[in-house]
């Protein structure tokens, strides 16, 4: 496989509000070691991709709050590799600007677009699912989403419904996208067999992505086209561009819509790590309890996930299906299979107590 112009862009700029009180907005998610590992989410997801590309091919988006955490999660990388957006616009600007910026770099470049804070156990495989795509996208126009076989009626994940074979290789093309259905609606798209987890992974050509830009999103095509990268007031070109552009994510603003986007079947132990029942499901358990802290008792309690760095002892007696979890000012105590209601939660804490708790 040829290697100069295989590329990677690293989605780095949410918040992760379902991880709150230990995900804040200073200190978000994907620069938490939310597993217990050593490591942070944006670490691993570095030391992923560093195995498959160059490392000088990588590119991370973010807020341009967080260009300080970046360095110092993935020193190895430079500044230019970093790409600072001046406000949340969504998904769709950020991968225009980070499609624009690789452009200018390699006209011919393919492209894995990946968020900075999901789980991937099996590595291998994801490393073999990529080089297949890179391959196909290298080739062809296609626009190709990473599609994990479900477990479950998962209701926090969006869901793919897979299409006609391709002749040519292992996709399919895809037939609709759904956003988190119900529940019911969930255990119907298992039972058909013909429906996906959407990975919200993606590879094309940087060609490819911004024809499709073009076509769907012709202002914000236009605007992003113009930044000259190399100019001294490139950031200041991109804070311009970002006041006047849509918000809107990748997937509203041209994948449903596009009539060429493709699905690759998947399975290589992915989890968005979207939530703390998330983390719990993904943790090694004892009677059903993960625990991440550093001192604990449990005793007749089961399913309950702990999460805290304190060096104090935490004793569970009696307790089950709890998600608790500690940080330096705040202690969340929930039902953790109410995980979809924390943002809920945390809106009223907002209101409560402006400003200190965020």
């Amino acid at each position: 496989m040829r290697e100069d112009n295989k590329y990677v862009i690293i989605m780095a700029g949410g918040i992760g509000s379902r991880f709150w009180p230990v995900s804040r907005q200073n200190m978000p998610k994907q620069f938490i070691d939310i597993l217990g590992t050593g490591k942070s989410l944006i670490r691993q997801t570095f030391e992923r991709f560093a195995k498959i590309v160059p490392q000088q091919n990588i590119f991370v988006v973010t807020n341009q709050d967080y260009v300080g955490l970046v360095r110092e999660h993935i020193p190895q990388i430079t500044a230019d590799q970093i790409l600072a957006e001046p406000m949340a616009r969504n998904t769709a600007p950020c991968m225009a600007l980070a499609s624009y910026k690789i452009q200018s770099k390699c006209n011919d470049a393919v492209c894995i677009v990946a968020p900075s804070d999901h789980l991937i156990l099996h590595e291998e495989e994801f490393k073999t699912q990529v080089i297949i795509a890179f391959e196909i996208a290298e080739t062809s126009n296609k626009l190709i989403t990473f599609g994990i076989e479900p477990s479950r009626p998962d209701t926090g994940y969006g869901y793919i419904q897979k299409g006609i074979k391709d002749s040519n290789s292992s996709l399919y093309s895809v037939k609709t996208f759904t956003e988190k259905p119900t529940e019911e609606i969930a255990k119907s798209f298992l039972e058909t067999g013909e429906f996906l987890w959407n990975a919200g992974i993606f590879c094309w050509s940087v060609n490819a992505i911004l024809a499709r830009m073009d076509e769907h999103l012709p202002e914000m095509n236009d605007s992003f086209s113009k930044i000259d990268f190399n100019a001294n007031n490139a950031q200041e070109k991109i804070r311009d561009t970002y006041d006047t552009c849509q918000s809107i994510s990748l997937d509203y603003g041209i994948l449903e819509k596009d009539k060429d986007v493709w699905v690759l079947p998947s399975d290589f132990g992915w989890s968005d790590l979207g939530t703390w029942k998330s983390v719990w499901d993904t943790l090694p358990k004892e009677n059903g309890n993960a625990i991440i802290a550093p001192k604990k008792q449990i005793s007749e309690s089961k399913n309950n996930l702990l999460f805290t760095d304190k060096d104090r002892l935490i004793v569970l007696h009696g307790v089950e299906n709890l998600a608790i979890v500690e940080c330096d000012d705040v202690l969340l105590i929930m039902d953790k299979n109410r995980e979809q209601e924390l943002r809920k939660v945390l809106q009223i804490v907002k209101k409560e107590f402006p400003g200190q708790y965020d």
